[in-house]
């Protein structure tokens, strides 16, 4: 067995489910990331059973490591502690207040919504976290036979509290160093540093998602937003962006305020100015995470911090209405139905696979003054890719088992994922002063590893690069 032994269980043959299992020596590993699988990668239908139980033997795992917060990284945390797991999770300061109400919704969505039970796990999983400040190393495992493991994140730029993970191993004598990029961001994103590439690695694995796409600049893609929503507001329609609670709710909210900001008193469509318009977050959980994420404005871009100084608030601005209660929410749903108020609406979830998103899209995706607008990664087998896919062409997609005709409006800025693009990828990667002797790539499509693969060699020819 190789000392440094890597198995993954999954993120390996797509793009969710992301857990990874670095053993260091014999009898000891730690997981990297413990993720829900999402549309085809999960059974027909939603995840079943024998995708969210742990397949594979945990007794020597000593210790969670988590990259950051979305689901497909930590969704199936929950199912781990129902195996036994019972080791300390380590993650960035920002994680871990982030990560208990991502378990939260999660469990109360496919587990119980007993109450009881839920504030009974959450009290275990608080007891386990092991918040680390960027940089700063810990020892994860150490023997007495000299066999170590110790760890330290780096801002990945994704969302709030993501970490690339350093790991410096050593076993019999035999050192390595062994980094997990998790998801890397995209430069100049909203809020966020770009990722700074480490010094050195023997081995990286690195994530694929967008590795055979190019993403426009920050200022173009901003402008192609706002090109955007006055072309819907154009249809007097409601604009819809499904949109992950955590990381792109709160991007979209700071590029929204820009807009708004630098637009007012224009007109954002046919008798609706840019200060007229009306910016609605319906998502309870999305609305704790933006809390969150004013609360830790230590951690903002300098960009975001200035704003704050000026005294414009980019994630609580006066357009920006808020609705938690369920009855609040299908209120809401109605009167837009009716009135087809040229209103802006995030919702998550991003992939249109549950939440409050499917009920607008019941409401409004057969209407033709709707506009539905992504804004991140579609996965094969969720409505999201259906409707993007489909949308352009009068199609269909079932919502809960229902069949529903498309004559909304649908567009996709792919400027705006969260994920760094192929240049970016192949950028960190050059970026280290010693360049890694392997590259194993993971969390993407075929073609998107396959295209990456190839620009990695070109860019790196000593370098081996592999897809598991």
């Amino acid at each position: 067995m190789d000392e440094f032994q890597i198995i993954h269980h999954g993120a390996v043959t797509g793009v969710t489910g992301s857990c990874h299992e670095l053993f260091v020596g014999a009898g000891n590993s730690v997981l990297i990331d413990c993720g829900l699988f999402q549309g085809e990668e999960a059974s027909p239908g939603g995840a079943h059973a024998d995708q969210l139980e742990i397949d594979f033997d945990i007794r020597q795992v000593r210790a969670l490591l988590v990259t950051h917060c979305h689901i497909d990284h930590v969704g199936r945390i929950p199912w781990l502690i129902g195996a036994g797991f019972d080791g300390p999770i380590y993650c960035s300061e920002p994680t871990a207040e982030l990560l208990p109400l991502v378990l939260e919704d999660a469990l109360r969505i496919g587990v119980t919504r007993n109450e009881g039970l839920i504030r009974r796990f959450l009290k275990r999983i608080k007891k386990r976290l092991k918040p680390l400040g960027y940089a700063q190393w810990a020892v994860v495992l150490q023997t007495s036979s000299g066999t170590s493991l110790k760890i330290r994140f780096q801002p990945a730029g994704h969302i709030l509290g993501s970490a690339y993970i350093e790991c410096q191993a050593k076993v019999a004598g035999e050192q390595k160093k062994i980094i997990f990029s998790g998801d890397l961001g995209a430069p100049y994103a909203p809020l966020l540093s770009a990722p700074k590439p480490p010094y050195s690695a023997d081995l990286l694995v690195l994530e694929s998602t967008y590795g055979n796409r190019l993403h426009e600049g920050r200022q173009e893609r901003r402008n192609r937003l706002q090109a955007v929503v006055e072309r819907c507001f154009a249809n007097r329609g409601v604009i819809l962006f499904p949109a992950f609670s955590i990381g792109r709710t709160q991007e979209l909210l700071y590029e929204l305020e820009t807009i708004i900001h630098q637009c007012r008193g224009r007109k954002a469509g046919r008798n609706i100015d840019w200060d007229d318009v009306e910016v609605i977050v319906d998502s309870p959980l999305a609305s704790e995470f933006t809390k969150v994420y004013r609360r830790l404005q230590p951690f903002w871009d300098r960009e975001a911090k200035r704003r704050l100084m000026q005294g414009r608030h980019p994630l609580s601005f006066e357009q920006m209405t808020t609705i938690r209660e369920h009855r609040d929410h299908l209120a809401t749903v109605n009167y837009l139905q009716k009135t087809a108020r040229p209103t802006i609406v995030l919702a998550a979830s991003g992939m249109c696979s549950g939440g409050r998103i499917v009920n607008y899209l019941k409401a409004l995706i057969g209407d033709s003054r709707t506009d539905v607008v992504f804004v991140g990664y579609q996965a094969a087998g969720t409505p999201g890719r259906a409707i993007q896919r489909y949308g352009p062409e009068g199609g269909y997609v079932f919502l809960d088992e229902k069949r529903y005709t498309i004559r909304a409006g649908v567009y996709t800025l792919g400027g705006y994922s969260a994920h760094a693009d192929r240049d970016s990828l192949v950028r960190f990667v050059k970026g280290m002063r010693r360049p890694p002797a392997e590259v194993r790539l993971v969390h993407g499509d075929d073609e998107a590893k396959r295209v990456l693969k190839e620009a990695l060699q070109e860019a790196l020819p000593e370098t081996k690069v592999e897809i598991p």
